[in-house]
């Protein structure tokens, strides 16, 4: 089931159209890892379901709520965490979360408890009294995203969480976004750094110019492209003429003999990994080990972008 629809949306800043006609669905659960160069209209799209800018056209539902006729209901089941973060310098950590837990309305009876849940979720329980502007920006971060979780949203939008960040932060980050898939929530997220997408989300965006160039997951867009996979195999009876073998299969790009190892390249779209793996245990081959190498989401973005901004 989908729990964030997009059907041809259309956001206009004046008569300048800065998504055009974009569609996705996002099921319930999943992380949707949304892509672009700057100016693609990443960050529009996400504002129209945050309910902060109006569609011109199209169709956006949360939850099954239709964010132009339903904003309110949108906005209880969402956490926006903009790229910006907007925080009050001057406020401790504690008074932020309990300035925010008042204007989502919480019980007073229960404010105090989810406060210490969200902190200890972030990990930022020893900073309570800490100034916001003595944290580091990673602290920052995740205090951004300890004041979204406040309502418990079910789903949660994140435009650049990790931008900005050293990499020990944005490892806290993405630790902190698979805890919350393992919550259940839905979670769309724009970020530049590709790679850490790869790991995170289960299906992924491509968008430029205000169109959605690709979508799926990142095998299904290796497939569409052609592009090439790298198998890395350990096989216990290797020959010359089980190479051969190998070289001969329809899909199969290269074989590269390593130290220890075959790397043998193929095209998805041809031959699937387990395909390989079938056809490799039909030449007789004596597998004991058989490792995909990791799929490389830069390669996908630069072939499908051009750099164009709406």
């Amino acid at each position: 089931m989908a729990f964030i629809e997009i059907e041809s949306l259309v956001v206009c800043y004046g008569r300048t159209a800065a998504v055009k006609g974009v569609s996705f669905q996002v099921p319930q659960g999943e992380v949707f890892g949304f892509i672009g160069p700057n100016g693609a209209g990443k960050t529009t799209t996400i504002k129209a379901l945050a309910t902060l800018l109006k569609p011109a056209s199209g169709r956006a539902r949360v939850g099954g709520f239709e964010v132009r006729v339903q904003p309110d209901r949108v906005r209880q089941i969402i956490g926006y965490m903009p790229d910006v973060l907007g925080l009050y310098d001057e406020l401790t950590v504690n008074e932020y979360l309990h300035f925010f837990a008042a204007a989502y309305r919480l019980d007073p009876d229960r404010c105090e408890r989810v406060v210490n849940d969200v902190l200890t979720l972030t990990d930022l329980g020893g900073k309570r009294h800490a100034r916001i502007d003595e944290l580091s920006r990673g602290m920052q971060q995740r205090l951004s995203l300890a004041r979204v979780l406040l309502n418990d949203p079910q789903c949660l939008l994140l435009d650049e969480p990790a931008s900005n960040l050293d990499p020990r932060a944005r490892i806290e980050i993405r630790e902190i976004l698979k805890e919350l898939q393992n919550l259940g929530k839905t979670i769309l997220i724009s970020s530049h750094i590709l790679h850490e997408l790869a790991q995170l989300c289960t299906r992924i965006g491509i968008i430029e110019a205000g169109r959605m160039v690709a979508q799926g997951s990142l095998e299904e867009i290796y497939r569409t492209l052609g592009l090439v996979r790298v198998i890395h195999v350990q096989v216990a009876n290797q020959t010359p003429e089980l190479l051969e073998q190998i070289r001969k299969l329809d899909g199969v790009v290269a074989v590269a003999v390593e130290v220890d190892r075959l790397a043998i390249q193929i095209q998805e779209d041809k031959l699937p990994v387990v395909g390989l793996a079938d056809r490799l245990h039909g030449l007789g081959a004596q597998i004991y080990m058989f490792q995909p190498q990791a799929m490389d989401l830069e390669t996908a973005f630069m072939k499908l972008t051009q750099g164009k901004t709406a």
